[in-house]
């Protein structure tokens, strides 16, 4: 039987990797544009984010890659086609960055659930899940603007 602690933070780093490919293909379709720029900013944290997970993975006894991880590359590569269609403020982009923002929630809620059992395991003693949880908040509102700014352009119909 598997190990809850063990999956859960096993499943937030498929998201992860998810998450750094879009950035990835999001940096090189809008290279040079302020949209690029943010998206390289943004991956240099997300990265720094899931090394952070995976080494509390293997800590508590997780791997790392798998299948998980290897469905969630796959699956990217596969809507980095979306960004060869892509042009300005779309469906494409917006609906980019709204799986950034679910997913910089679900990190959220992950540091949120793992900060409430850190008394219960030993290897969670050594996180600061206060400031985990603080930059997945700090992040939010950031690739939220960016949504919500083209939000308008999108769903719009008279627009």
């Amino acid at each position: 039987m598997s190990d809850p602690l063990t999956t859960h933070p096993q499943d937030h780093l498929a998201g992860a990797l998810q998450a750094i490919e879009l950035l990835k293909a999001m940096a090189e379709h809008y290279a040079g544009e302020p949209l690029g720029e943010f998206a390289t900013e943004l991956l240099v944290e997300i990265e720094s984010d899931r090394v952070v997970v995976a080494n509390l993975t293997k800590s508590l006894g997780g791997s790392v890659g798998g299948p998980k991880e290897w469905s969630a590359w796959l699956a990217q590569k596969v809507s980095r086609l979306k960004f060869k269609q892509a042009s300005g403020d779309d469906l494409k982009t917006f609906e980019a960055l709204e799986f950034l923002v679910l997913g910089i929630h679900g990190k959220w809620a992950l540091w949120r659930a793992l900060s409430v059992v850190a008394g219960c395991d030993r290897w969670l003693d050594g996180l600061n899940f206060g400031d985990l949880t603080e930059g997945a908040e700090r992040q939010h509102p950031r690739v939220d603007a960016e949504r919500l700014a083209r939000a308008r352009g999108v769903l719009c119909r008279g627009a």
